[in-house]
C-alpha cells in the first residue's frame, strides 16, 4: 500500500487507459517497493508533516510566473504557524521557490532563475506530454504545466522530495495532471517512445556513463520529440572533458564534466538533431545559497574561499549549459 496522504490512483487509472498503458503492468509495485518506509528511516517523520498539513482552500494559483498558491488572508496566524511547522517538517528544501498563502519557502535554489533561461527556447509545451527526469521536489514540473502541458510526469528516486511535491499538491488540488514518481530512470521501460518533450537538467554529470543517459532520454521521446538538457561544463574545445578523480564542488558523485561543444557531439552520436546550446551560466552564490529552508552548506562553502572561480578542490566553478535537441521522424 502507498502512504495514506499520497494517492497514486488517479494518475494509475489515467495511465491504464492512455497510449503508455504499457508502463502500467508492475508500475503499482514499483512504486510501493520504492516507498517502503523500511528503505526510509525518517519516512515517519515526513508523514507525520503531511498528515499535520492543516486544511485550506482557495481559488488563488499561479504556475504561470511562479508557484504560488493561496494568499496570506486566506489563513489565520495560527493555522500559518502549522503550515510552516508541517512543511519545515520536510526540511531540506531544494527547488524553488514557492508561495503558500503567504508563507515564503525560501529555497536552496533560485530555480525560477533556471526556469527563466530555459523557457524562451521551448518548443511551446501547449497540450504535451512531459517527462522531467530527476526533477526534485517538481518545481519545474509545476512551472511546465504552468506554460500548458496537458500532462506533467516527474521522476526522482528521492521519497522526501516526493513527500514535498505532495505537500505542495494538497494545496494545489489533486484533480491536476501533475505527478512525481519515486523512480530513476533505470525504472522506465525501454524504447516508451512516448513522450513529446523530456527534461534532464542537473543530472548528466552524475551518471557514470553519460552516453547511456543520453540514450535512455532519446528512447522516451516520440519522433520529433524535444530534449531539454542542463549540465555542468567546462570551457575548451571539442573533445575535452573534466573527470574528477576525487569530489567536485563538495560532491562525492560528479563524473563527467565536458565542454559544451563535445557535449553537442555525443548528443548527435545519440541520434539527436538540431542540437543547440542555447544557454550557458555561472552559477552564482545568488542562485544557490544556504537559507532558514536548508540550512546546510551550500555553493558558497563549496568553492575557494580565496577564489571564487574555482571549487573547493580547485576545478573550475559550477558553469552551466542549457542545450535543446530533437529526435528526428
Amino acid at each position: 500500500m502507498f502512504p495514506s496522504v499520497i494517492d497514486y490512483q488517479p494518475f494509475l487509472s489515467w495511465l491504464k487507459s492512455s497510449d503508455l498503458a504499457t508502463w502500467h503492468r508492475g508500475l503499482p509495485e514499483e512504486i510501493e517497493e520504492r516507498l517502503d518506509g523500511r528503505r526510509w528511516g525518517d519516512m515517519p517523520g515526513w508523514l507525520q508533516s503531511l498528515e499535520g498539513l492543516p486544511d485550506i482552500s482557495t481559488q488563488h494559483y499561479d504556475f504561470s510566473t511562479g508557484v504560488t498558491i493561496g494568499q496570506a488572508a486566506d489563513i489565520t496566524a495560527e493555522v500559518r504557524d502549522q503550515l510552516q511547522h508541517s512543511l519545515m517538517g520536510l526540511h531540506p528544501w531544494r527547488k524553488g521557490p514557492y508561495q503558500l498563502f503567504g508563507l515564503p519557502i525560501d529555497t536552496e535554489w533560485r530555480s525560477d532563475w533556471k526556469w527563466d533561461r530555459v523557457l524562451p527556447h521551448l518548443q511551446p509545451l501547449n497540450n504535451r506530454l512531459i517527462l522531467d527526469v530527476g526533477c526534485g521536489n517538481g518545481y519545474h514540473c509545476w512551472r511546465m504545466l504552468g506554460a500548458g502541458a496537458k500532462r506533467v510526469i516527474g521522476i526522482d528516486p528521492s521519497a522526501k522530495f516526493v513527500f514535498q511535491f505532495n505537500a505542495i499538491k494538497k494545496y494545489a488540488g489533486p484533480e491536476l495532471p501533475i505527478d512525481v514518481l519515486p523512480l530513476g530512470i533505470e525504472q522506465m521501460p525501454e524504447k516508451l517512445a512516448a513522450f513529446d518533450t523530456v527534461f534532464s537538467m542537473g543530472i548528466l554529470y552524475h551518471r557514470r556513463s553519460p552516453m547511456d543517459h543520453l540514450r535512455e532520454l532519446r528512447e522516451l521521446l516520440r519522433p520529433g520529440g524535444q530534449l531539454v538538457l542542463e549540465t555542468l561544463v567546462i570551457d575548451g574545445p571539442e573533445g575535452q572533458i573534466l573527470v574528477p578523480e576525487g569530489r567536485y564542488a563538495k560532491m562525492p558523485n560528479v563524473w563527467f564534466l565536458p565542454s559544451p561543444n563535445t557535449l553537442t557531439s555525443w548528443m548527435r552520436k545519440q541520434g539527436f538533431v538540431n542540437t543547440r546550446v542555447v544557454d550557458i551560466s555561472t552559477t552564482s552564490t545568488d542562485e544557490q545559497r544556504s537559507t532558514d529552508w536548508m540550512t546546510y552548506d551550500s555553493l558558497g562553502e563549496f568553492l575557494d574561499p580565496d577564489d571564487m572561480t574555482k571549487t573547493a578542490e580547485g576545478h573550475p566553478a559550477p558553469l552551466r549549459a542549457v542545450v535543446v535537441a530533437e529526435v528526428p521522424f
